[in-house]
This record gives C-alpha cells, sequence and structure tokens, in this order.
C-alpha cells in the first residue's frame, strides 16, 4: 500500500478497484505481453507458481510485491493454480493502447474456478465438468424430517443445465453422478456433504440469491419464456428452482459475456434410476479402482469401447445411474441387439463415429465466443461425418424396429448447412490464433484476396514500377529497392541524376548515386505495410461472422452431440458383447434373479481366456438368501462381486458375461464387501462396518439385492456371530429381498434349519496331499473349514509357526481343553510338551475325558449309565 499522503499511480488505482470487486480469485492483470500479479495474490503465486517475487513502486515510500506470467503461457499457469483450488480472474485490456486517452481501459473477461472453465488443459475428455448447487435440506420441526434438497448442476464446457430434487439419504448418489469439482451452497448452510463431494471446491453464497420467486424470473429470461412450465419444471421442482438461481447469479459473475450455450434444463428425476450408494460404488470399482482412483481395474475400463469424448462421459453416467424401469432398459438393450447381430453395420458406425471430435464442447467454446479457428476446423470435420452416421442408423432402424432409434431419428439434424459453411469458409488445417498462418479459405472474400495478392505479388509490383520508372525517364539503370530503415526507394548512379524527374524526393545519398521516393511509391509502401494488419482484421471479421452464424445452432449443435453420444455407447456395449461372449439379459418385473454360468467381466479380461471358472446363481423368493461359505482365496467375494455387477450391467442396458441370465428388475443395489476404516471422523474398521451394514438395513425393500461379506468379524467371535445371525435374520424376515451373505462363521449355516427361505453353499476344494485346490466353483451346502492356515502357508508364513498353528487348531477343534499355568521357561516347554506346554490352552486332555473315552457304553443298564452320570456330574464340579 502507499504511504501516508502520498496518492497510488493511476494503474494501481485501477488494479485496487477491479480487485476489490474480486477479492475471492487471484486477479491476473494484463500490462501489455505479461499478465502481473500485486500484493498477497504475487505472494501465493510466487509461492505455488515458482515465480520470482518483485517489486513496484506505487508513487510512495513503500514498495508493492510484485509478480508476472508472459501472456503466452497464461493457460499453464493458470491451469496449475486451478488444479490446486485457486480462482483466477482475467483482467484484459479492453481498448487499444495506441488509442487510449490516459490509462488503458481495463476489465476482467473470465474467472476460472474448478468448476467452471473451457481450457481444455483443465478437462478430462472422459467426464462432465459440473458445479453444483444445492439449496434445502434443513430440518422440518414439525414432522421431524428433513426437507427435500434441490440440485442445480451445470457443466459449462458442454452447456448441460441439470435439476433435480432429492433427499438427504440420496444426494451421495447424486453427487457421484455428477461428480462436481466445485458445490454452492448458502452461507450457514447445515446441509451435510456425503463421501462423493470429493475434494470439491465448497463456494458459500449469500442465502437472497437462492430465493425461489427470483430465480424463477431469471430462469425464464434465461431462456426466453413466460413460465418455466414451458421447460416441463413445476412446482415440483421448487427447491431444484432455487438452488438454480444461485447457481446461475454465480455463473453470470463469474462469465460477464453471459452463458449462451447453456442448453434448456433437463429435469433428472430420481424415479427409474437406482441410487447407488458410496460403498457400493466403491467395492464394486465401477469407475474407480480401489487401488490407485484411477479406471484401470473397473467396469469402466472394462466396457468403455467409445470412441468419441461424448459417448465416454454418456458412458460413465449409465454406470453410475442405472435403470429400474424395465421397458427403459429393453429399449437399449433392443439397440446394442441390432448392433451385435448385424456386425456389418456396427463396424461401419463405429469407423464413421471414430473421427468426430468433442461436439459438444465445440459448441458451448463457439457459443460463448471463446473458440479458435482449429476448434471451428474440428466442428466442420466432426459435422461432416454425421450423413454417413445417419445413413447407418436409418439402415439399422429398418431392420430391426426400435423405438429408442426412432425417437433419435424424429430429432436428428446433420447440421450438413453448418458444415459445408466451415467447409467453404476455413482452410483445410486452420491455425491455432488468427495472423498466425491464413484462416479463411481463397475466393471467400473479394477484398481478403486482393489483399493477400497484393501481399504476396510484391515482386512482381516491384518489377512492373521498375519497369515504368525507367521508360518514364530513360534512366535504364535505375534501380527499386527496399531497407528497413528508409523503405522502398528509387536509386539512380550520379551519372544520370540530370535525368532525374522533379516529382522525385531525395531520401539518401549513397556512395555511388542517390536513391529517392514518388508519391505513388510512397503510397505502394503504404498499401504493402499495412496490408498484413488488414489481412488480419478482415478474417477477425469474417470469422467472427461464422462463429456468430454457428452459435446461432448452439441447441442443434448439442442435439446432434446427445446423439452421437448415444450411438457411441450402444455401438460400445455392443462390440464387448460381441468380443468377450456377454448374452442379452432377460429383464423381467418378478423378483427371481436367475445367473447360468456368470462370470466376472474385470477378473475374467486379467486373466487368461477361458481360465475363469463360472458359476450358476438362483435367487427366488422361497430361496432368497444364501449363506455362502467356503475358504479363504477360494472366490466367494469375487462371486459376489459379479452377481451384483451383472444386474447393474443389465440394468444400465448392457449385455452380461454369463451363458444366461434373467434378471429381475432391482430397485437397490446394496455391496459390502472388504474392511476399511475412517480415521479423520474417528471411525474404526468396526465402527465403518456397523454404519453401512445399518445403512443397507433401513433403505433395502423387497426388491432389493443385498450383497454382504463377512459382517461382525470386526469384533469378537461371540459378537460377530450374533450380530451377523441378527442381520441375517433380519434379511429374511423383516425386509425379504435377495441377499447372498459370504461369511466365515459356519455356525450361520444352521439358518437354513431354521428359515424357509435360507440355502447353504460353498466354494469347492480339494485336499491333494498337504496342498489345497481351490476349485472357485459354487456347490450346494456348507463349508466345514476355512483352510486358513494353508492359505498363511501360501503366504509365505515360517514354518515352526505353521505346525504350531495346526498343533492349536487341533486342540480347538477335537479337544476339551483346560486352561494351564504359562510355561515359565520357553526352552523347557518346547522340549517337553507334554508339562504345560500351550501358553494360551492346557496340551493334557482332561481326566474326565479320558474316563468317557475308557467306557464301554454298549455293556451298561440303564441304572448303570444314570448312576454314572451322577458320578460324573459330581466330579466335573468339584474340578
Amino acid at each position: 500500500m502507499s504511504s501516508v499522503g502520498q496518492a497510488p499511480t493511476p494503474l494501481m488505482q485501477q488494479y485496487r478497484e477491479i480487485k476489490s470487486r474480486h477479492q475471492n480469485a487471484l486477479l491476473f492483470f494484463r500490462m501489455g505481453e505479461f499478465y502481473e500479479m500485486f500484493y498477497d495474490d504475487a505472494e501465493v503465486a510466487s509461492r505455488v507458481l515458482g515465480l520470482t517475487l518483485t517489486s513496484r513502486n506505487n508513487g510512495g515510500a513503500a514498495d508493492v510485491p510484485l509478480a508476472g506470467v508472459p501472456a503466452k503461457a497464461l493457460q499453464e499457469y493458470v491451469r496449475r493454480l486451478v488444479q490446486q483450488g485457486y480462482r483466477v480472474a482475467i483482467c484484459e485490456q479492453t481498448e487499444d493502447p495506441k488509442l487510449a486517452r490516459g490509462i488503458v481501459r481495463r476489465e476482467v473477461v473470465e474467472t476460472v474456478t474448478p468448476g467452471v472453465t473451457y481450457a481444455d488443459e483443465l478437462l478430462d475428455g472422459a467426464r462432465n465438468n459440473f458445479i453444483c448447487a444445492l439449496w434445502g435440506g434443513g430440518a422440518n420441526r414439525s414432522r421431524g424430517t428433513m426437507a427435500p434438497i434441490g440440485v442445480a448442476a451445470a457443466d459449462v464446457s458442454t452447456g448441460e443445465l441439470r435439476l433435480c430434487v432429492t433427499t438427504i439419504a440420496e444426494l451421495d448418489a447424486i453427487l457421484a453422478r455428477y461428480a462436481p469439482r466445485e458445490i454452492l451452497l448458502p452461507q450457514g448452510s447445515d446441509l451435510p456433504l456425503p463421501p462423493s463431494r470429493a475434494e470439491a471446491l465448497i463456494t458459500e453464497r449469500e442465502t437472497w440469491e437462492f430465493d425461489a420467486e427470483l430465480a424463477r424470473d431469471d430462469l425464464a429470461r434465461q431462456y426466453r419464456v413466460q413460465s418455466l412450465e414451458g421447460l416441463g419444471i413445476g412446482e415440483a421442482e421448487q427447491p431444484a428452482i432455487a438452488a438454480a438461481g444461485g447457481l446461475l447469479r454465480y455463473l453470470r459473475e463469474l462469465q460477464p459475456g453471459g452463458l449462451p450455450q447453456l442448453a434448456r434444463p433437463f429435469v433428472d428425476r430420481t424415479s427409474g434410476v437406482m441410487p447407488l450408494d458410496e460403498m457400493t460404488r466403491r467395492n464394486l470399482e465401477l469407475v474407480e479402482s480401489l487401488r490407485g482412483g484411477g479406471p484401470e481395474g473397473t467396469v469402466l475400463s472394462v466396457l468403455d469401447r467409445t470412441v468419441t469424448p461424448m459417448g465416454a462421459r454418456q458412458l460413465r453416467q449409465w454406470i453410475l445411474a442405472p435403470l429400474t424401469d424395465r421397458v427403459a432398459i429393453d429399449e437399449r438393450l433392443d439397440v446394442v441387439t441390432g448392433l451385435v447381430s448385424d456386425s456389418l453395420t456396427r463396424d461401419a458406425l463405429r469407423t464413421a463415429l471414430d473421427g468426430v471430435r468433442d461436439v459438444e464442447r465445440l459448441g458451448a467454446k463457439i457459443a460463448s465466443g471463446r473458440a479458435t479457428p482449429r476448434d471451428v476446423g474440428a466442428l466442420g470435420a466432426s459435422l461432416a461425418r454425421l450423413p454417413e452416421v445417419e445413413r447407418l442408423v436409418r439402415q439399422l432402424a429398418r431392420t430391426s424396429s426400435v423405438a429408442l432409434l426412432d425417437r433419435m431419428l424424429a430429432e436428428w439434424d446433420s447440421c450438413a448447412t453448418e458444415a459445408e459453411a466451415i467447409r467453404s469458409t476455413i482452410v483445410e488445417h486452420p491455425p491455432l490464433s488468427i495472423g498466425d498462418e491464413p484462416t479463411i479459405a481463397s475466393s471467400v472474400d473479394a477484398e481478403l484476396d486482393r489483399l493477400r495478392t497484393l501481399r504476396d505479388g510484391g515482386k512482381d509490383a516491384i518489377a512492373d514500377i521498375q519497369a515504368s520508372e525507367r521508360a518514364r525517364t530513360g534512366i535504364a539503370s535505375l534501380k527499386v529497392g527496399f531497407n528497413k530503415v528508409f523503405g522502398y526507394y528509387i536509386e539512380v548512379t550520379r551519372a544520370n541524376q540530370h535525368l532525374v524527374p522533379a516529382d522525385y524526393q531525395r531520401r539518401q545519398t549513397i556512395t555511388n548515386g542517390e536513391r529517392f521516393v514518388t508519391p505513388a511509391l510512397k503510397e505502394y509502401e503504404e498499401t504493402i505495410l499495412t496490408s498484413g494488419e488488414r489481412i488480419e482484421t478482415r478474417e477477425r471479421e469474417l470469422f467472427e461472422t461464422l462463429r456468430a452464424r454457428l452459435a446461432a445452432r448452439i441447441g442443434a449443435l448439442q442435439c446432434a452431440a446427445r446423439a452421437i453420444a448415444l450411438l457411441d455407447v450402444v455401438a460400445a456395449l455392443a462390440e464387448v458383447a460381441a468380443r468377450e461372449s456377454y448374452v442379452r439379459p432377460v429383464i423381467t418385473d418378478d423378483f427371481a434373479l436367475e445367473i447360468g454360468a456368470g462370470r466376472h467381466p474385470v477378473v475374467e479380461r486379467m486373466m487368461p481366456r477361458d481360465k475363469f471358472i463360472p458359476n450358476d446363481v438362483l435367487l427366488t423368493e422361497d430361496a432368497r438368501v444364501i449363506i455362502l461359505t467356503g475358504p479363504n482365496m477360494a472366490g466367494k467375494s469375487t462371486i459376489l462381486r459379479q452377481v451384483g455387477l451383472i444386474v447393474l450391467m443389465a440394468q444400465m442396458g448392457s449385455f452380461v458375461p454369463a451363458s444366461s441370465a434373467r434378471i429381475g428388475v432391482a430397485d437397490r443395489l446394496f455391496t459390502r464387501v472388504g474392511a476399511s476404516d475412517n480415521l479423520v471422523r474417528g471411525q474404526s474398521t468396526f465402527m465403518v462396518e456397523m454404519s453401512e451394514t445399518s445403512a443397507i438395513l433401513h433403505s433395502a425393500t423387497a426388491r432389493s439385492l443385498v450383497l454382504l461379506d463377512e459382517i461382525g468379524r470386526g469384533t469378537s467371535t461371540y459378537d460377530g456371530v450374533s450380530i451377523a445371525w441378527a442381520v441375517s435374520e433380519h434379511l429374511h424376515e423383516r425386509t425379504g429381498c435377495k441377499t447372498i451373505f459370504a461369511t466365515h462363521y459356519h455356525e450361520l449355516t444352521q439358518l437354513a434349519q431354521d428359515l424357509e427361505a435360507v440355502r447353504n453353499f460353498n466354494v469347492a476344494v480339494r485336499e491333494v496331499n498337504d496342498d489345497v485346490l481351490f476349485l472357485h466353483r459354487l456347490q450346494p451346502g456348507g463349508a466345514d473349514r476355512s483352510y486358513g492356515i494353508e492359505v498363511g502357508r501360501l503366504a509365505g508364513l515360517p514354518r515352526e509357526v505353521l505346525e504350531r498353528a495346526r498343533q492349536v487348531l487341533k486342540l480347538l477343534e477335537g479337544e476339551q481343553l483346560a486352561a494351564g499355568k504359562r510355561s515359565e521357561g520357553r526352552a523347557n516347554a518346547r522340549s517337553e510338551p507334554q508339562h504345560d506346554q500351550l501358553a494360551l490352552f492346557a496340551a493334557a486332555p482332561n481326566p474326565l475325558v479320558l474316563r468317557l473315552a475308557a467306557l464301554d457304553t454298549d455293556s451298561m443298564t440303564p441304572l448303570q449309565a444314570l448312576s454314572l452320570l451322577a458320578e460324573l456330574s459330581r466330579d466335573a464340579k468339584r474340578s
């Protein structure tokens, strides 16, 4: 800041005034070829970006901290800041410095945040970049419930705007589908954000900005309608309307140029879509791997054979939002079936789509005025492929009646006029920016062609001028030349100076003569020197005219992008189905789940072909609970996950890895597999396990599929068995849903004797000498062992540990053990195993056991047996 009594310079006054309106962002202040940052912004940027921190004198005693970056490198520095969660306001010079009177006018033209950006460097083509606003969720004291939550989600890079009304219980599933990079909340909101908020930047806004009535007016103005009913938005969406109001105000603040690319809002209704909670998404590894958080080893990695960015984003959405409406599921499956059956059309369609770029994001750039010539060229090349895509789709629709394709074709617009306009206006290989190389094709504009001819035909024009002047003056040695200091000139030797005309103006004396200029040569020089600038100006005018024409058709471009995304996804699913021998599932509204020779789609991809062991699974109303036992490493968890994935894939509209599948539509899918803790929230592994189990028991319905693994193992054996038993009974008796419960508690197999719809299954193993072969085959009946010691041997436990473990296991399973004293010397204990050798258990059998073992019960009379029983009872009490 300036010292007392010293006014800041006009430049710093301008900076302070602009910065006061963008206090929560780092302000990049354009000064010629650099963007400068001052005060705290400079200190933050120097630390985060590794810039040199200098200072600038502000007209007083105090120096102002200063850091800057070259204008040409802006995007790289912005990317690094935004990726670390900072907001960056870009302040540009909005008038030509040559024409400015006083300080150059500057304005913030854009604020970039993690959730609001158009830069390719900050965007992932395979996923949306949503910013979400949330409203509501407060407690309703009169009813003791939570109010509905309104969600508005926008992706400015694609133009999508989605509205949704949900509950606190399903907010996690909604946010997981959107995966927002930034979340807006009213100030003071106590809405608990679920795990799916991930690392989203949280931004608080004034509460009045979420006023529903103001939001209604705002949305109506944005889309030029009299009422929101025309957009399909009713009173039921009131919370979402309020959220949208706050979101639009924030976006306009960040994007002063407006949001012309925002498509009409889509109401994302939760009915008809299966909400997937965080534990199910995590345990099934749908789009992110447990091992590294990336897509490798996930269902997405198996199914993603898409060839366009729109298709990749759409596939991710389908995986995270399986359908619960049988008709809608079958419509998707019908299209996939047609493409599986017609491999020639499928291959041709994928080839036609392969050259299509990100039409959705290119359209948004064009509508918002950010498109480069290269962007427009890419859009033109993409649109040029749509007629062939349309031909193939119509051909497919003729051979198989598919309602989904019919609806898409009814709205089809190949944007042929726009494609032709781009092709005829833009050069074949356009530059990144206007002025670097030619952007507008030849013969588009006569004035542009004239300027180019003038610029490029300089040598011929100079030769003509030279010949003309020689003829006019009679000086045969006259030459026309050019240098950087004096420009164009006419050179005459000393011997011919008497022939120089009166209109020649002396410019330079040289050793052998004089150099002159004429009014006509000056005019030509001015024309040549300004032709490059005039060409750039004219190209910019023509480019902007084309861009505005394309921007007016943003709705058609977005419609084409949606069609491309749908076709890309179904073609990719058909390709996977054909290559991996998947089958079409039969989707029903009944209860049963029947899978023949089911496989895990990810595990089988990682194994040699034909090495995966498939399994059958059948769940019906009278056999709806499976207690699954078996040894470690036998594959119980794999079977659980593959059942869940087959159901999910079927309900998203995909073929499934099985020889047959009959899927009764599930309203919810719950998968709890593996152990984890949450140290940040102070929750142990067992606490997390119980919390997740509790959520399942409160949320599951009779139409749900519940897949549980090792419930209760995080506490003592008796506590664990008790909890696992009670959970199984509850799911059987109270919920009545389809359940597979994998466990090492063999005691649970007794449930099959008490509960009519419980069945026991185990995963088979075979013992060969001292080795255990894991057969990975599901078979009826319960297992009697877990083979944990054998797994320990495979893991490399020391031999003496394994031997000792076998001794202890034998005593625990086969003998009545009595507590013994700890040996005072471990060496003696090992050398004399018959005398108090166990630290935990006495090795010697109890005397009562020995007496019982010696009895000949077949020769005893009833009276003798009763007498002996009384005697043994007295001895047992004394011992």
